[in-house]
């Protein structure tokens, strides 16, 4: 029997001889202080066991991660083992607990590395001898009826990677986050039976996406997906976006329209910035969720509709309650099936994934060839928040892709931003990311207060569409006193 092909590494170099003097009577064993080094090996050598020490790893894991990964798209069945201490690099977690590596923590020995490496090839030699039985059953009943069976709801799949997949028709969603994991299993639940769907989450973190999925992976599939920017419309226009008008009903009415609702007929509506309506408005969107009925404007013929309602929002609802900003029936209509959308920066262990996936999407696009993605970009991506999300990465990547001309792609190609750690604003004004400046700690307490007063105005602003009447209303301040503070802060366009 031909000797087995060990590869070990340690930034330890004296437990590394110390092994090596034991293992390599029984293996052909090769020791570095550098993960890495087991790449160009792996092109052209068939690694059989891998014990890799990550005791003393300080960055997210990304090397390892890589490594692995290469090792499960390959043929060859590899036998690996991570010695680890208290915490476990992030991008090691996965492979962990989809059982792809075996992990030895605790006080590690020299012995302790071999007994659990016995133990790990005993059971893998076992695994191999036994039977298989599928094709008996496949063949018991060779008289079985040939009647279709209905098909099951669509199930969250777990690849070998450890990811959690919602499937969907033309797209997946996939994460590596426990979080997220549970999340969506209990969201495709949800999306089997017909209730309101609330989703809350940063922009560009999915939720248009992930709306489409739920459409996908639902009995109304082949009904429209309508996605309506509540944001993006002027406010005594929603409602007619929403239900539709009759000619005359106001000025520019000058013919009948039908509105979203009717136009989606049985399929899905997505009300992404919820948060905008008006409380006239949140009341007649009570009355589709609790009735499907509806009227449109000026018009006495009441409509059933027959959608289902998604609705999204950047901003948790609760807050806006509170301020008497949003309807306490709404909002716990709603809050029943409430599903949160991680920010990126909160699941680190899927930031190198989606990196990797729009890589292939983009090279393919543009046609760019990409041989080899140096470790320098994804360190450089790790240690980045993407107060963007999903989108900024994507966007990055692309850029990236579009600036490789040696088929190398490396942090070198990542815009200057990301490169000088400078991170722009999120959403939620409660947010901060990044480090402060020396600059920043110096600041007295007035300039603190006017610049968070400043950014308060300015999300009110955005949120309200510049209308410097209804921010004024919200922010419960006259609109003098809100163009003195906008003329004070050099807002004024």
């Amino acid at each position: 029997m031909p000797r087995l092909k060990l590869f070990f590494s340690s930034p330890d170099e004296n437990f590394g001889s110390q092994l090596r003097n034991v293992l390599e009577k029984d293996f052909d064993i090769m020791v570095s202080t550098h993960l890495s080094s087991i790449l160009p090996l792996l092109v052209d050598e068939k690694i059989d066991v891998l014990v890799t020490d990550q005791r003393w790893e300080l960055s997210d894991g990304a090397v390892i991660d890589r490594v692995l990964n290469h090792l499960q798209q390959s043929s060859t069945q590899t036998l690996s083992l991570a010695l680890v201490g208290n915490e476990v690099p992030v991008l090691l977690q996965p492979h962990i607990d989809s059982k792809h590596v075996e992990a030895l923590s605790g006080i590690i020995t020299v012995e302790s590395v071999i007994n659990r490496l016995q133990r790990c090839l005993e059971q893998k030699y076992a695994e191999e001898q036994a039977p298989v039985e599928e094709e008996a059953s496949a063949t018991a009943s060779p008289h079985a009826s040939t009647a279709e069976a209905p098909k099951p709801p669509p199930t969250i799949v777990t690849t070998g990677f450890g990811e959690a997949v919602f499937p969907g028709i033309t797209r997946n969603f996939e994460t590596r986050s426990p979080e997220m994991k549970q999340m969506l299993e209990d969201l495709m639940v949800a999306g089997s039976h017909n209730v309101t769907i609330l989703l809350i989450g940063e922009t560009g973190s999915g939720k248009t996406f992930l709306s489409n999925l739920v459409h996908e992976a639902s009995p109304r599939r082949d009904e429209p997906f309508i996605h309506v920017a509540c944001g993006a419309l002027p406010r005594d226009l929603i409602e007619s976006e929403l239900f539709g008008h009759v000619k005359g009903s106001f000025t520019s009415a000058h013919a009948d329209k039908e509105g979203k609702f009717i136009a989606a007929r049985k399929g899905t509506i997505l009300l992404d910035e919820i948060d905008v309506l008006a409380p006239e408005q949140q009341v007649k969107l009570l009355r589709v969720i609790e009735t499907g009925e509806f009227e449109p404007v000026g018009s006495n013929q009441t409509f059933q509709s027959q959608a289902r309602l998604v609705v999204a929002s950047n901003l948790d609802l609760e807050p806006l309650v509170e301020q008497g900003l949003f309807r306490p029936d709404l909002y716990y209509r709603l809050n029943m099936m409430k599903f949160e959308l991680l920010p990126l920066r909160k699941r680190k262990v899927d930031v190198i994934p989606m990196c990797k996936m729009f890589i292939k999407k983009f090279q393919e696009k543009h046609g760019i060839p990409i041989h080899r993605v140096d470790d320098s970009l994804f360190d450089s991506i790790l240690s980045y928040p993407w107060p963007g999300n999903v989108r900024e990465l994507e966007h990055v990547m692309q850029r990236a892709v579009i600036y490789c001309k040696d088929g190398i792609l490396s942090r070198e190609h990542l815009p200057p931003n990301i490169l000088a750690g400078q991170v722009g604003p999120t959403n939620d004004p409660s947010v901060r990311l990044g480090h402060q400046s020396q600059k920043d700690h110096d600041r007295s307490l007035e300039q603190k207060v006017a610049c968070s007063e400043k950014e308060i105005i300015e999300q009110t602003l955005f949120k309200n569409n510049f209308s410097r009447t209804n921010t004024a209303k919200e922010l419960g301040i006259s609109r003098v006193t809100l163009y003195n503070k906008m003329k004070k802060y050099n807002m004024m366009k």
